[in-house]
């Protein structure tokens, strides 16, 4: 049976990525770092909601963050994305789940 923690982390971390535009942010980053502005405009929503989401991903540590002169970059933390053969699945690796995505 599965540890009450294990089971609260892997909850936690699906409530992180349970939104449309979390998850749209995730495939952005597949391709590599991106700033704030970037994401934005690659979603077509206000970098002021690409912030939030970002925070939540941050939050969650499903992103990590580096600061580069002005801006800052945001990619994905490889302890829960296997992007190997991202050209045509990832993984997230949740613990008690694994989720498979498959690229287009």
């Amino acid at each position: 049976m599965t540890e009450p923690n294990e089971a609260q982390k892997c909850a936690d971390l699906l409530q992180a990525i349970g939104e449309k535009n979390r998850i749209r942010i995730i495939e952005c980053l597949w391709d590599g770092a991106k700033n704030v502005s970037e994401l934005a405009k690659l979603l077509k929503i206000e970098i002021v909601n690409v912030s939030h989401h970002l925070g939540v991903l941050k939050s969650a540590r499903l992103v990590q963050h580096e600061k580069k002169g002005r801006y800052v970059l945001y990619s994905l933390a490889p302890e829960y994305f296997n992007t190997a053969d991202a050209t045509t699945n990832s993984q997230l690796n949740l613990g008690w789940c694994n989720l498979s995505i498959p690229r287009k």
